[in-house]
């Protein structure tokens, strides 16, 4: 048996049956990590003999009947701004290089308890703060699909680990598209749940108001069942988070029908104009024909205000980071400046040296937009714009159970293109900065590739606490064109 090529349920249901068991599992994605790993580089931190030691636990419990559920015994990465006790965890900057939590992040410890054994921790953009996973400390992580361009960000270590089968299904943070558009660039899905559903305790903050963690994994009906996983739909919640709704919908994986028919899809016009590449409009659409030729109901309608939507999610976002990035003083844990004259100096010299560019870059944007002088003009703006296109996705979804778009103007872009222009980096966030700002659910499945044979993704967006709908709507693709694969590798 090829256990590499198997989806996370499918190797959950192959140790249950006795066909293989989770050391094997383990064994064989420590062996796909020595081999491709330095070609790819999507891992931080590998906890191999730790890796082993779970899965030999876990083993165990489901020989015993303890663990039955479908994750048990597949092994998983987790991105590294999510703390995980006695591992460390960096962000991916200098500033936390040798941190080491004391505790883990509810989402992983959900998923630890269901018997998902822990590889490592992936790679990412410094702090979250990118869509290329270039800003990292540990330097970049390249595209499973083509070395030569990026897997996106900020979680493309997380979405490149799934894509180079040196992991069955990993977690990512969410802020503005961090999962969602690596997931495109990679060939692999990626679900943002709705704002609420998963836990952030153990989420190195960056957005507080934006982001939220999620699943990448190969296939719709993994991520159904990672995010049922995670967010305590097997376990239960534990409340650790203020933000966290109390729901009783969390059995996610009973949504997966292969029916399209009579579902409402809406196309926004604003999303299809000037700056979408031709070949990823085409496939996007050609996905949207998919659903209509099966019996979905799709039309194309106005959705309003998407010109508001990267300025003010940038406005906010980088407030919030400002605000949340002023714990990293040097003072408390993490870097520490040496030789500082007086405590004014360690900080200055502290946030200089820890902190990457891009970071440094949306501190100062957000410090200025706060300031006494430009709060009114700019925050509160901002916060304006974010109220009306929540209101314009609450009338959508008045006549639509879908809203169906692409995830990222263009394929991956080369690697070095988005660090040389910032502004360019940050307008790929178009299509995907608006469900975050309306706390709305998600997801990316694979639709097919452009010219040049990168992979391109669609984007299904449903309303509020609504990830069944969603969930059925992308299995129902899925299965009606075929799982998305990586292309085959090409040279960079």
């Amino acid at each position: 048996m090829d256990l590499l090529s198997l989806s996370a349920v499918e190797l959950g249901k192959a140790i249950r049956e006795g066909s293989t068991t989770a050391v094997e599992a383990t064994e064989a994605v420590l062996a796909r990590i020595e081999a491709v790993e330095d070609r790819f580089h999507c891992y931080v931190t590998v906890d191999r003999a730790g890796a082993l030691d779970k899965a030999r636990i876990v083993q165990r419990k489901i020989e015993e009947g303890q663990l039955n559920g479908p994750l048990a015994g597949v092994p998983m990465a987790v991105k590294d701004n999510l703390c995980t006790a006695g591992m460390r965890t960096t962000c991916g900057s200098r500033m936390l290089d040798a941190f080491v939590p004391g505790y883990t992040a509810e989402a992983v410890e959900n998923l630890e308890r269901a018997g998902a054994v822990l590889i490592g921790k992936t790679n990412m953009d410094e702090f979250a703060m990118g869509s290329t996973t270039e800003t990292s400390f540990y330097g970049p992580t390249l595209n499973p699909c083509s070395p030569g361009h990026v897997p996106g960000g900020s979680s493309g270590g997380s979405a490149a680990a799934v894509a180079a089968g040196e992991c069955f299904f990993a977690l990512g943070s969410d802020t503005g598209g961090s999962i969602r558009q690596p997931a495109s660039h990679c060939g692999v899905v990626g679900l943002k749940p709705t704002f609420g559903t998963v836990s952030r305790y153990g989420l190195v903050a960056y957005g507080s108001s934006l982001e939220q963690a999620g699943p990448l994994g190969r296939t719709v009906e993994d991520c159904a069942a990672v995010l049922e996983a995670m967010s305590g739909g097997e376990t239960g919640q534990r409340r650790k988070d203020s933000t966290l709704v109390s729901r009783e919908d969390m059995d996610f994986t009973s949504a997966l029908r292969p029916e399209v028919k009579n579902l409402r899809i809406g196309i926004p016009r604003d999303y299809f104009g000037e700056g979408l590449d031709r070949r990823v409009k085409e496939a996007v659409l050609g996905a949207a024909e998919v659903f209509r030729k099966n019996g979905a109901l799709v039309e194309e309608f106005d959705l309003g205000f998407t010109e508001y939507a990267v300025p003010a999610y940038y406005v906010i976002a980088s407030a919030e980071a400002s605000s949340n990035l002023g714990r990293f003083d040097g003072v408390k844990y993490g870097f520490r400046a040496e030789q500082a004259r007086d405590l004014q100096q360690m900080y200055r010299q502290t946030r200089s040296r820890g902190f990457g560019t891009e970071v440094k870059r949306r501190i100062l944007l957000g410090s200025f937009v706060l300031s006494a002088g430009y709060y009114d003009a700019c925050y509160l703006k901002a916060l304006r714009a974010r109220a009306m296109i929540k209101t314009a996705f609450d009338r959508a979804f008045e006549r639509y159970d879908c809203i169906l778009g692409p995830v990222a103007p263009t394929a991956a872009p080369r690697v070095g293109e988005g660090l040389s222009d910032p502004v360019r980096m940050y307008l790929g966030d178009i299509y995907t900065v608006s469900a975050n700002l309306a706390g709305l659910p998600g997801i990316c499945v694979p639709c097919g590739t452009d010219g040049c044979g990168l992979p391109v993704g669609l984007q299904l967006v449903a309303a509020c606490f609504q990830e069944k709908k969603l969930l059925r709507s992308a299995y129902a693709y899925e299965c009606l064109k075929g799982a998305g694969k990586c292309p085959e590798e090409k040279n960079p």
